[in-house]
C-alpha cells in the first residue's frame, strides 16, 4: 500500500512539474507577444525559454534521481561487495520511516537480514570446526597414547585387556562421530533420499526401547511405556530409528539411577505423538534455546559419553520427513522431548533428487 501510494505521488508531483513548465512556456508567450511582433524574433526567444525550462528541468531530474535512487543503489552495491567480500558486519541505514517504506528500503531491509544471517553462519561454521577439531583429537589421543602403552612388554594381562578396552571404546567414539557428521552433511545437502513406507510405528518403537533394556536395568531406572497398539504410519522407519535412539540414549544418559523414563506414544486425529521423558537433570532456558545445535552440550559432566551430534542429527532428520519436535523441561526435574508426525505426510521425501 505505501509503495503505491509513493509511486501515485511521484507520478503527480511529475505531472504538476510539466503542466507549470507549458504553463510557464504559455505565459511567456503571451508576455513576449504583447512586445515583440517579429514572429522570427518571437520563435528565437521562445526557443531560449523552451531550452531554459529544459534545463531547469534536467537539473531537477538529475538531483532527484542523485538523491533518491543513484546515492541509495551505490551504498547498496557498495555493501553487497562487502559482503561478497566476506563482512558480515555491513549494515544499511534506511531511507524512510517503517510506515512510509519504498522498495530500496525493503531491499536495504533484507540486505541487512541477509548479512546478519551470513555473520551468524559464519560464527557457527567456525565453531563447528573448532569442535569438530577438538572432539576428533579427543579419542585421537587416547589411541596414540594407549597404544604407545601397549608396546610395553613388562604389562600384566589384566591392565593390557584394560588398555586395549580403553583403546577399543576411543575408536567406538570416534567411529560414531565421523558417522554423525556423514549423516549430518548428507541430510543438511539433501543429498540422502527418504523413501517413505507403511509400517507398524508402534512394533518399531517397542523393539527401539527394548535396545536400551540392559543399560535402563544396569542403571536400575524404571520405564513407563504407554504405545498405544498398531499404530501405522507412513515415513521412513530407518530414519526414526535413529530419532528413537538418540532421543532414548539422552535419556538414559541424563536420567540418574532409580529414575524414571517414560515413553508414550498416541494417536491424534490425521497425526501421531511420541513422547520420551526422563526424571534427569533437566536444562534451564539457555540450553533449551541451543539444544538443537551441533557439538552443544548443555550438561559437561556427560560429556565423554558423547559428542554433542545426537540431538542435531535428530532435529535434520525430524526437519526431512515432514514433523515437528520441542522440548520442555524444568532445571533438577527432567526433560520431555516430544515428536509430533503426519500420518500419511508426504514430507520431503524427494528432496535432494
Amino acid at each position: 500500500m505505501n509503495n503505491k501510494f509513493s509511486a501515485f505521488t511521484r507520478i503527480v508531483a511529475f505531472f504538476l512539474l510539466v503542466a507549470a513548465i507549458v504553463t510557464v512556456a504559455v505565459i511567456a508567450y503571451g508576455t513576449i507577444e504583447n512586445y515583440i511582433e517579429n514572429k522570427a524574433v518571437i520563435a528565437v526567444v521562445m526557443l531560449a525559454v523552451v531550452l531554459f525550462l529544459s534545463a531547469v528541468c534536467t537539473l531537477i531530474d538529475y538531483l532527484r534521481n542523485r538523491y533518491t535512487v543513484k546515492n541509495r543503489v551505490d551504498a547498496i552495491l557498495d555493501a553487497t561487495n562487502a559482503i561478497a567480500a566476506g563482512n558480515f558486519s555491513v549494515r544499511l541505514s534506511t531511507y524512510h520511516r517503517l510506515k512510509y517504506y519504498d522498495q530500496f528500503d525493503y531491499i536495504t531491509e533484507n540486505i541487512n537480514k541477509m548479512a546478519a544471517e551470513l555473520g551468524r553462519m559464519e560464527v557457527v561454521h567456525t565453531d563447528f570446526v573448532s569442535n569438530l577439531s577438538h572432539e576428533i583429537k579427543t579419542p585421537l589421543s587416547v589411541i596414540q597414547n594407549y597404544a604407545t602403552a601397549l608396546k610395553n612388554t613388562s604389562l600384566d594381562e589384566k591392565t593390557r585387556i584394560e588398555y586395549t578396552e580403553t583403546l577399543s571404546d576411543a575408536a567406538k567414539r570416534l567411529t560414531a562421530l565421523v558417522t554423525n557428521i556423514l549423516k549430518l552433511n548428507k541430510l543438511e545437502n539433501q543429498e540422502l533420499t527418504i523413501e517413505k513406507e507403511t509400517f507398524n510405528l508402534s512394533e518399531a518403537l517397542t523393539e527401539a526401547v527394548l535396545s536400551f533394556e540392559d543399560p535402563i536395568e544396569r542403571k536400575k531406572i524404571e520405564l513407563v511405556c504407554d504405545i498405544s497398539e498398531n499404530v501405522m504410519l507412513t515415513s521412513s522407519p530407518s530414519y526414526l530409528e535413529i530419532v528413537w535412539n538418540n532421543l532414548l540414549s539422552n535419556a538414559v544418559k541424563f536420567t540418574e539411577p532409580g529414575g524414571t523414563i517414560t515413553v508414550t506414544l498416541k494417536e491424534i486425529e490425521k497425526s501421531v505423538s511420541v513422547s520420551v521423558s526422563d526424571t534427569g537433570c533437566g536444562m534451564n532456558e539457555e540450553t533449551g534455546r541451543h539444544i538443537f545445535d551441533k557439538f552443544y552440550q548443555g550438561d559437561t559432566s556427560h560429556a565423554t559419553e558423547g559428542n554433542g551430534l545426537g540431538l542435531a542429527l535428530v532435529k535434520r532428520v525430524i526437519d526431512r520427513i515432514g514433523g515437528t519436535i520441542c522440548v520442555e523441561s524444568k532445571l533438577g526435574v527432567g526433560t520431555t522431548f516430544t515428536v509430533e508426525l503426519q500420518k500419511d505426510s508426504e514430507g520431503k521425501e524427494h528432496a535432494g533428487r
